[in-house]
């Protein structure tokens, strides 16, 4: 089965993304000028499988005068995934604007959903170099068609013989679970394989890039010594856990109390269920993973992070093992989007979370880590598969994201 990817959609995009880039510069370009500054220029390259990634160029306003025209990424950048949930990424920009340090990271919201409310909370943010990616095969440039939902189509519960019968476009092809594709959920992994690819192989800054690559997600609260902590962690793990693969700045294993935990790392084996939030990559890392995308755009679930399990017991070189603190520094800041029904709320790790750090500020910033217990590598087994993934269509588009080195 194959798809077909429209130029002209992407080149829609393209368009609309210079348009309101062009609305944004006019109506604060004179307040730049005046102030006499010159921001870097964070570009990216158009991308390929296919078609072109709109981007947008953001300038930094809050540049010091006396610093160089040039700028350089240093040891961290944030990769933020957005689709549409405005009220849940206008709180994370408020962590952001709190965090120590924040002016020397660039942060890429890389989006699949294209939204004006959006597009100006991003273009109030004064406090760091910021990009903007769009991911070029979102449902909503496709809405009526792959990768989109087509209305040929097989219902999502309608048995195989019976789609066999009905003649819809991909019959052949139920995931391990019965079930035909859903777009929004197809949505979600692509996206995520996609600017795994983008942003080390695209922007145009990060060629030379020696740092590590932080994944955030629009739901996710960062504290204010994220960043201390991550460098600290980052000499950490490359003086005492050498065999350490990727660091994550989270963990669903919270401690009940800041004090005495707050300068505490834990050395595990990586399991998606503890460690998908806040995962730091270095550019070998991600080699590693792209090696594997065969098994990873074949392997029937839509959740790129359960994914990334079965590829550490299946086709990477070794298990992973992961740095993480026992205070997490990043975390899902609540309950709602695609896995849950009800209305967006702060989730119960979260206020947890929060209300630790409020009361005990001052154990924050710690001045040093230590690695207060390494446990022994588990030789996993494979997770169960959760499905949604079953179309070849899915498989080729997800493998051709490759073609972008």
């Amino acid at each position: 089965m194959r798809f077909r990817i429209y130029n002209r959609k992407v080149l829609i995009l393209a368009l609309v993304v210079a348009a309101c880039g062009f609305v944004l510069w006019s109506s604060n370009g004179r307040q730049r000028k005046n102030a006499a500054l010159a921001p870097p220029l964070l570009d990216a390259e158009p991308g390929g499988a296919g078609g072109r990634a709109g981007t947008r160029r953001l300038h930094w306003s809050r540049r010091k005068e006396d610093e160089p025209a040039t700028w350089a990424p240093g040891e961290l950048v944030l990769v933020v995934q957005v689709h549409s949930r405005p009220e849940y990424l206008r709180l994370r920009l408020d962590a952001l604007r709190k965090a120590q340090d924040i002016d020397n990271v660039l942060v890429i919201f890389s989006h699949d959903f294209w939204s004006t409310e959006i597009n100006h909370l991003i273009a109030g943010v004064d406090f760091c170099p910021v990009l903007q990616v769009f991911f070029p095969f979102s449902i909503q440039l496709y809405p009526n068609e792959f990768p989109g939902s087509d209305p040929r189509d097989c219902p999502r519960d309608l048995q195989k013989n019976a789609a066999l019968k009905l003649g819809c476009i991909n019959a052949e092809y139920p995931d391990s679970f019965g079930h035909y594709r859903e777009a929004k959920f197809s949505q979600t992994k692509h996206h995520w394989w996609w600017k795994l690819h983008f942003v080390w192989e695209r922007v145009k800054i990060l060629r030379d890039y020696a740092g590590l690559i932080l994944f955030l997600e629009e739901g996710h609260y960062v504290a204010p010594d994220f960043h201390h902590v991550f460098k600290k962690m980052w000499k950490l793990k490359q003086e005492e856990c050498p065999e350490c693969s990727v660091l994550s700045l989270g963990t669903y294993t919270a401690s009940r109390s800041v004090r005495g935990s707050a300068d505490k790392v834990e050395v595990k084996t990586w399991k998606s269920t503890e460690h998908n939030v806040g995962l730091a990559l270095t550019r070998n890392a991600c080699q590693e993973l792209i090696k594997c995308t065969d098994t990873f755009c074949t392997y029937d679930d839509y959740n790129w992070d359960w994914t990334l399990q079965y590829l550490t017991v299946s086709c990477l070189p070794k298990f992973w093992k992961v740095p993480a603190p026992r205070v997490p520094r990043v975390c899902h800041a609540g309950d709602c989007g695609m896995h849950h029904k009800k209305a967006c709320g702060p989730s119960p790790q979260s206020a947890q979370i929060e209300s630790l750090l409020n009361s005990d500020k001052q154990l924050l910033f710690p001045e040093t880590l230590t690695i207060s217990e390494k446990f022994p590598v588990v030789a996993l087994s494979p997770p169960r598969k959760n499905g949604g993934w079953g179309d070849s269509r899915d498989h080729e588009l997800c493998k051709s994201y490759r073609r972008l080195q």
